[in-house]
This record gives C-alpha cells, structure tokens and sequence, in this order.
C-alpha cells in the first residue's frame, strides 16, 4: 500500500500541482512525468472512451515514481469508485456534485465503515494484491485516499456551505468552464459572476475544513489561485500540449524556405 502524495502536501501546508491524461495512456509518459516531478495524475474517464483496464499500467507507473492517480471517475453506480480504487487510484474525482445529499452518498460509496459504505475486497492493487492486512487496509482506504467532489453548477453555489459540511471528503474542485456556461457566462473566468463563486467556494471550504482547487492555464493564473486559496492546481493536460506543441511545430518549418 502507498500513502498519499496529495494529502501529504496538503496537511503539511503545500500545494499540489497536476497533470491532465485523457488522449496518451502509455505507462512510459506517466513514469516521465513523475521523474519531471509532478504530484498528480489526472485520468480522465468522464469524457474520454478509456475504460477501467487503463487505470492498472497508468497507476503501476504512478506508484514506480511516487506520483498520485486521480481518477475522474463516471458516474455510473457504487462500484465506480470502488473499482477505480481497487485499480490503484489514490484519489477519487466526482464530476458536477449538485448536493449535500450527492456529497453524502460518494462518501458512503469511496470510504469504508464506519466513515461509509465501500464494499471490501482486499485483493486489489490498493491491498498490495492481496498481500496487505485486512484491517491495514481498511485504515489506509479511509485515511490516504482523498475525494474531491467538483463545483461546476449554479445550483451547486446555492448549497455549497451544506456540501462543504459533510465529512468525510477532503477537497472541492471547481471546473471553471462548465460552471461558467451554467451561470449564464460562458468562459468569461474574469467576470464577477464567477470571481464570486471563486470567493463562495473559498469561504465555505476554509470554514468547513476542506482543501479546493481549480484549473489553471497558465503559471501566473495558478498563482492568483493559489493566492486566493486553492491548493490544487492544473499544469495543463496532453491532448493540449501535444496540439500546441505540433502546432507550433508547423509554424517554425513553415517559415524555411528553398534557396533559389
């Protein structure tokens, strides 16, 4: 069993700073990017046609440099989180989490009694395969795997206080591009409307004792974040610096030319 990275950093006061994975699932890239250094992987199954048996050789990799996996998990049952955790992720993703109510049933379904209702299997790349105490992993499932549940609607702004005040979830992730299409002001991340959802999620995490996040774009829009509170940043995904990098690629050989 391996302790978590993220929650380390975070109780020791840090931050943690992440990596999006939703088009490249080669073992090798996620093993370069924890010799880069980064804490986190984000695998992105929400969006993306990747099925369950991605997360094995991606969390293999993440365990062999001492990285994190997150998993943005579908929203298809109890067994999702379940399956993911068994799988090897540390941390647990919950896409558009509208209540309190919502809140209370991923808890119940990614921690285990007394904290909730995970159901046990012990052979899983969580439980070292089957080599791990029982009880050792009972504790390590409730202690070192965090839950972050994502703020990405209006109506979620009206109870975020309550969804804040359940226990047993460690982080609140604000995903800024749907969250401003539902407040009616589609990827305007500056305009006040989403500045005080910002500030909502803010207020209510620090009175509530929660960590919260968001995406960034760049190293000086993680910065105001962090400024603001979050501890837990984006450096971008894949699929984004694989079409920038091609990108910019072209435009450079495109400006050689044939000596006459």
């Amino acid at each position: 069993m391996t302790n978590s990275r993220v929650l380390k950093k975070l109780r020791e006061g840090g931050y943690v700073l992440t990596v999006g994975i939703g088009r490249v699932k080669e073992p090798w890239l996620i093993e370069f990017l924890g010799r880069v250094g980064f804490d986190l992987i984000w695998l992105d199954l929400e969006h993306r046609a990747w099925g369950y048996d991605s997360i094995d050789p991606i969390s293999l990799a993440c365990r062999a440099t001492g990285m994190d996996l997150m998993v943005r998990i579908r929203k298809s049952g109890y067994d999702a989180p379940m399956r993911a955790l068994e799988f090897g992720a540390n941390g647990i993703m919950v896409p558009h989490c509208r209540s309190a109510a919502e809140a209370r049933q991923w808890v119940d379904w990614v921690r285990f009694p007394p904290v909730g209702r995970r159901g046990f299997d012990g052979v899983g790349a969580d439980a070292d395969h089957g080599m791990a105490s029982p009880l050792d992993h009972l504790k390590q499932g409730n202690e070192e795997v965090f839950l972050a549940l994502q703020v990405e609607d209006a109506e979620t702004l009206d109870v975020i206080d309550d969804i804040a005040a359940v226990p047993g979830f460690d982080l609140l992730f604000v995903g800024p591009a749907d969250l401003s299409v539902s407040l009616g002001v589609p990827f305007q991340f500056d305009h006040p409307k989403m500045q005080e959802a910002f500030r909502r999620v803010d207020e209510a995490a620090r009175k509530h004792g929660k960590w919260w996040g968001t995406t960034s774009g760049s190293p000086e829009a993680a910065q105001k974040m962090l400024d603001r509170g979050a501890r837990m940043v984006t450096a971008g995904s894949d699929h984004g610096m694989l079409m920038s990098g091609f990108q910019k690629a072209f435009e450079e050989f495109s400006r050689i030319k044939v000596n006459p």
